[in-house]
């Protein structure tokens, strides 16, 4: 019979990984509860789903300050639309059309920012599982 025929490649090179017990004892639950041999499993998880998890920090602290500056712009846009608008009000000049305009803009703003954080909570459950 002999060792069955791999489905690529032949797997010639090794990495050695030393666990604490406890990174350990978890690798062996999960090896009981998915059936999976250790090297497998961790193939799997490194290979399948690592890509996921790598992220370059530079690049994602990059983008997240351009986030904020934008969102800063918008608050700041916002902010100035709303004294505009007050001292039209202050004056009896408001209209509808100016209200609008600012509810309008305040929608779009808190849509944004409540995308934004459920990005962010998406990453951080990724980065801490």
């Amino acid at each position: 019979m002999g060792r069955p025929v791999l489905d690529c490649g032949k797997r010639e090179k090794k990495i050695d990984v030393r666990f604490t017990q406890e990174e350990f004892d978890v690798i062996v639950e999960m090896e009981k509860s998915s059936g999976m041999r250790k090297a497998a499993l961790i193939r799997k998880k490194l290979l399948s789903e690592g890509e996921k998890i790598l992220l370059d920090s530079k690049v994602v602290m990059n983008n997240l300050d351009a986030v904020g500056l934008e969102l800063s712009r918008a608050g700041n846009s916002i902010n100035q639309l709303a004294r505009y608008a007050n001292i039209l009000n202050r004056d009896g000049l408001l209209s509808a059309v100016v209200v609008d305009r600012l509810l309008l803009e305040l929608r779009k703003y808190n849509e944004i920012k409540m995308h934004l954080e459920r990005l962010m909570r998406k990453l951080i459950r990724m980065l801490s599982s």
